[in-house]
């Protein structure tokens, strides 16, 4: 335990740099109803794994999260900083519906609640916007010691209407990240993180689509390596439920450090407690989809003590 307690006195930036260059994966489970943080807490202290806890606008908006504020709170009461930290997921600079959102107040607010880490996505901006934006909010957040996340290209899935068949969309490489620019955008503004598309996709959020099961996506592993070689951050796929297994163990070798799980885990969890009407049969669910994601899928269990060996 004392190489544990270490880990939990080390910056996530530090954690996460260690972990691209040992090839060790950093899962970040979306909390979309807040019961899920103690369960998520306590499935990583039981599978000694270091993962974040992250909520985005559409976990508050659509489902269970009420707000960043009610986040931290359960974060507070429950997290142990040795095996997770608390990320603000996807704060969009234009939403899924093409609107404007008021990105500055959404950042300020996770940063001024202690949040360790945010992701500003300015992906759906002409690239010299989003690298101005993003700048800006990694400004704000060297001050305070805030990892910043940031996307370029295009990860499908939360716009409004059917997507087009997935093959259509890998076989055309449509919104996949380009190298270069990727090699510009994190030269310019000096972002921790950068998620990428290469492939992946997002589950639904809306409409019966929202409990449907996902597509089963791949990845595209010889562009991906094209990004790493060029940018040497770590890199993050969204959209990480329902991909070949195959793949994401190929991509962790190749810059993968950090991946995004929020269908999977929702839906197992809305299935256990409408079942049962029990938030508790709701938790049990999504500890055993946990700890199946953690041990077969992702087989990062004691990736706590790798990382801390590592420090």
């Amino acid at each position: 335990m004392a190489d544990l307690e270490k880990l939990g006195k080390v910056s996530l930036q530090e954690i996460m740099r260690v972990a691209f260059r040992e090839h060790v994966l950093i899962p970040a489970f979306n909390v979309a109803y807040l019961p899920m943080v103690e369960t998520i807490v306590e499935t990583l202290e039981e599978c000694k794994t270091f993962a974040l806890l992250e909520v985005s606008r559409p976990d508050i908006t659509r489902f269970g999260a009420e707000s960043f504020e009610a986040v931290k709170r359960e974060y507070d009461r429950f997290g142990n900083p040795a095996l997770t930290r608390l990320h603000q997921d996807h704060v969009p600079v234009i939403d899924e519906e093409g609107k404007r959102v008021d990105w500055s107040a959404l950042v300020e607010e996770a940063m001024d609640l202690g949040y360790h880490s945010v992701m500003i996505d300015g992906s759906r901006l002409p690239l010299e916007e989003n690298i101005a934006v993003t700048k800006e909010v990694v400004g704000r957040g060297r001050k305070r010691g805030i990892c910043v996340e940031a996307e370029l290209g295009a990860v499908l899935g939360h716009e409004a209407g059917p997507l087009p068949p997935y093959e259509e969309l890998f076989q055309s490489g449509k919104g996949f990240t380009d190298p270069e620019e990727a090699r510009r955008f994190v030269n310019e503004t000096g972002v921790d993180w950068l998620s990428v598309a290469v492939g992946n996709i997002h589950g639904a959020i809306s409409g019966v689509a929202k409990d449907e099961k996902k597509v089963e996506a791949r990845l595209n592993i010889e562009h991906l390596v094209k990004i790493k070689e060029v940018t040497g951050v770590p890199l993050v796929l969204h959209g990480g439920s329902g991909i070949k297994k195959e793949y994401v163990l190929q991509a962790i070798r190749n810059g993968i450090t950090k991946i995004n799980v929020g269908t999977e885990i929702r839906q197992a969890y809305e299935k256990g407690w409408r079942k049962a009407g029990s938030i508790q049969e709701g938790q049990k669910a999504l500890k055993e989809k946990m700890k199946e994601l953690i041990k077969e899928y992702y087989e990062i269990e004691g990736s706590a003590l790798r990382l801390a060996e590592k420090l």
